[in-house]
């Protein structure tokens, strides 16, 4: 793959993936939508369809990596470091584009929530507590959040979490029954869903630090009336976690198998 393959690959299955799974926090949290209330499970489910979307749709380009943590387990698990900047950059600009398209095609639901935020009261959602704050629905659209703050916790949740994730893409990849068939993408879409219904209640399951990076870097700079802060003080936890999780997938893919 060239380094140009590489980079759009990453770009459009990454804006893929966003797009579609903040697409349905959207739709699950903000009034007037047809999907308002419909709740978690539907947001787990989402989820992992984008991810599978993503994937089918630029692995013949990058390989479908759509996910920083990811490309850092098969580096360490296979060696291959010079590619690994063009990855993250293409993942990183991939997820904003992918927020900013869920803005434009939800533009008319984020200003009817945000202008009139007393009419209906959003269901749960991912997002961030701030002291005891119930989470913000604009936010928790474009990135995730602790439902109970506590970094150490929080970092611990994204850990474990990746470490699952990454693992089981390290180790579907040697299988080449899987490869042939096409098999790979819908399993590690069927793990997405797995994770996030089983680990993503306490922290919204980022697992992917372009997913909640790039989103939120799209939230600070969107011209949305009262849409509140994009809390940058909890914002390294879902870089770090997910990173140190792809760390230890690694290295248990290496030494157990």
């Amino acid at each position: 793959m060239s380094s140009s393959d590489i980079f759009l690959g990453e770009v459009i299955g990454t804006a893929v993936l966003i797009l579609l799974g903040g697409g349905v926090v959207a739709a699950v949290v903000l009034k007037k939508s047809k999907a308002f209330g419909a709740g978690w499970v539907a947001i787990t489910f989402g989820w992992g369809f984008a991810v599978l979307s993503g994937v089918y749709i630029s692995g013949e380009l990058s390989g479908a990596h759509i996910n920083p943590a990811v490309t850092l387990g098969l580096a360490l698990s296979g060696g291959e470091w010079s590619d690994v900047p063009i990855y993250w950059l293409g993942q990183l600009l991939g997820a904003m584009l992918g927020a900013v398209l869920v803005w434009l095609a939800y533009y008319g639901h984020f200003r009817a929530h945000l202008e009139d935020p007393g009419t209906v009261s959003p269901p749960p959602e991912p997002g961030p507590r701030s002291r005891g704050s119930r989470p913000g629905p604009v936010l928790g659209v474009f990135s995730t959040g602790p439902e109970i703050r506590n970094p150490l916790q929080n970092l611990a949740t994204e850990t474990i979490a990746t470490t699952v994730l990454v693992l089981a893409v390290l180790r579907l990849g040697v299988n080449d029954d899987l490869q042939v068939t096409g098999m790979g993408g819908l399993l590690v879409a069927l793990v997405v869903v797995g994770i996030g219904l089983s680990l993503g209640g306490p922290t919204g399951y980022a697992i992917n630090p372009a997913r909640d990076l790039g989103p939120r870097i799209v939230h600070s700079l969107l011209p949305l009336p009262n849409k509140g802060g994009s809390d940058w003080g909890y914002a390294w936890v879902p870089v770090v976690g997910p990173l140190l999780g792809a760390t230890i997938a690694a290295g248990i893919s290496e030494f157990a198998f």
